[in-house]
């Protein structure tokens, strides 16, 4: 069991009232079941489909279950416990849903981490969490994770274990293939125990948003599997026929719900991408059949630019759930062409409540260029409230709040942050803007918080503004976002000079990524140089003019 003290009092009862929980489960919601068990039943009843691919393995559900099992005793035989926590950080490869499963199985509670997070934003991870084990690989895009996680275990007390998939182990750590392998017995529930507590913390998934160090939103089973059930009955209408295609990373939200939850749900396969290039995914849709994906707009964007000149058959592809940007009419008729009648939906979401609105097959098609959708899932309300705290009526802006079964219970260790998040109704304050017409379909138009989204991606500006200040030819900086048609957003570093200095984007970038070592994702990439700061009568930054002097440059 994980106790109050440890998981910083995050329990369902101090999430919701009882009333709630009662209806949660009343109405289906949470139904107490565990990801282990739904792999169990894929795997007795069909065993010999395929589950998951990655153009190197071709895993069953059979295969998956065999593997993640054996993993999960071997974790066991280090000393991994349920409640622990567990980081991995591996590319869109089989081995992290093995990893998922087997720490699902034994009820230790996953950590994923994007592949280019570097030393900085892990070693905080480590830290909050107290992960006693990573499973990683080594070198992967010219960058060795096992040796950043060796370097990373002196500062980081109760990482105990590393297990490394498709590298060679150092002494003392564990290989993946061994551990996982063929060979050794199937273990059972005498070695693996019984399913774990749905209610307990399954999943703590690490985003950046405002704040300039990562937060950990803790998501139970029940929390996680209402979103991927519900996305694959009541958006996507996936069923054991459909193929899933997942670029996105599964280490992120959006790849672990879509792209591994949601074709459990319906037991069917999930085909991932482990590195982005338009070409190659229009060859894996044609070669693996897929027929349903999610990714942030910008894929979708290059993906149509690849189609031009490609010679794959892409006509399976029938759904492709699209988050992050607004999709333009003529983008949602572009794609129709493309993919042979294929249908483009919009989704907002985010860690914290992963499925917030969406569009339906049954919409309107008009609703799918002018709105990211009313509630996705039965039981989600959505509401604005506006300036004065009040709720916001219709076509007025507010921020976007969500009350529902999907939400996370609240930030690992961060009481404050959580309290601050939730408020007495039960919502979750997402700091996002947005106005709803009179159908309920909401149009995200800003946000409260202050990040740049770059792919779909979220990089807090303040986190790159407090390792830019280090830098010695930087007296002031702000870091704000630019349009770009490919990525949506991307990050210019607005920067006031040292005396006598006049930094380049090449030395701060170099700077960020040699000496504070964080995410090549967050490097800014452009450079403005400024005599001063605008400010607001107060002393605050202004940034609505930084933006415009970024776009303009």
């Amino acid at each position: 069991m994980v106790s109050a003290e440890i998981s910083g009092d995050l329990t369902v009862s101090s999430r919701y009232d009882d009333e709630s929980v009662r209806r949660f489960r009343e109405l289906g919601y949470w139904r107490d079941g565990s990801a282990a068990a739904l792999l169990d039943h894929w795997a007795d009843t069909t065993p010999d489909r395929p589950y998951v691919s990655d153009g190197v393995a071709d895993l069953t559900y059979g295969d998956t279950r065999d593997r993640a099992y054996r993993l999960g005793a071997r974790l066991l035989e280090l000393g991994v416990r349920p409640g622990d926590r567990v980081v991995v950080q591996l590319p869109n490869w089989s081995e992290f849903i093995v990893s998922y499963l087997a720490l699902g199985r034994i009820g230790a509670v996953m950590v994923p981490i994007m592949m280019v997070y570097r030393d900085a934003e892990v070693e905080h991870v480590l830290a909050n969490s107290d992960a006693v084990a990573a499973i990683t690989t080594g070198t992967f895009r010219s960058f060795d994770h096992a040796a950043m996680f060796r370097g990373l275990q002196s500062s980081s007390p109760s990482l105990r274990h590393l297990v490394i998939a498709r590298a060679d182990p150092a002494p003392g750590e564990t290989s993946f293939d061994e551990a996982s392998g063929a060979g050794a017995a199937i273990p059972g529930a005498d070695v693996l125990g019984p399913y774990p507590d749905p209610d307990l913390p399954h999943v703590i998934v690490y985003t950046s948003g405002t704040e300039s160090t990562a937060k950990g939103c803790v998501h139970t089973w029940n929390t996680l599997d209402f979103s991927g059930r519900g996305l694959a009955t009541d958006v996507f209408a996936m069923t054991d026929r459909d193929v899933m295609f997942m670029p996105s990373p599964v280490a992120h939200a959006t790849g672990l719900v879509v792209g591994v939850l949601v074709p459990l749900t319906v037991g069917a396969p999930t085909h991932l991408l482990d590195v982005w290039e338009p070409t190659e995914a229009l060859r894996r849709i044609e070669r693996y059949g897929c027929t349903t994906s999610a990714s942030a707009t910008p894929f979708v964007r290059m993906a149509l630019d690849a189609a031009r000149s490609s010679s794959s058959d892409i006509s399976s592809m029938r759904f492709w759930l699209c988050a992050g940007a607004p999709i333009p009419p003529a983008l949602g008729a572009e794609f129709s062409t493309a993919f042979s009648g294929g249908l483009l939906m919009p989704l907002y979401g985010c860690s914290e409540i992963m499925a917030g609105t969406s569009c339906h097959l049954e919409d309107p098609p008009e609703k799918r260029s002018t709105s990211d959708g009313s509630p996705a899932l039965a039981g989600v309300e959505i509401t604005l409230m506006g300036p004065d705290g009040e709720d916001a009526a219709p076509g007025e802006e507010g921020e976007i709040c969500y009350w529902g079964p999907g939400a996370i219970l609240g930030y690992w260790r961060e009481p404050e942050r959580t309290a601050a998040t939730i408020d007495s109704r039960g919502r979750h304050h997402t700091g996002d803007l947005g106005r709803a017409d009179a159908d309920g379909f909401v149009r995200v138009t800003g946000r409260l918080k202050d990040i740049i989204i770059r792919g779909g991606t979220n990089i807090s500006a303040g986190e790159v503004e407090g390792h830019l200040s280090a830098h010695p030819s930087v007296a002031g900086v702000a870091v704000v976002a630019y349009p770009d048609e490919r990525m949506g957003e991307r990050a210019c570093a607005v920067v006031v000079p040292a005396d006598g200095a006049t930094p380049t984007l090449e030395e701060l970038t170099g700077f960020l990524r040699t000496e504070r070592r964080i995410s090549p994702q967050k490097l800014p990439e452009k450079l403005v140089l400024v005599d001063q700061m605008p400010m607001t009568a107060t002393g605050k930054v202004q940034k609505f003019r930084l933006r415009e002097l970024a776009a303009g440059a």
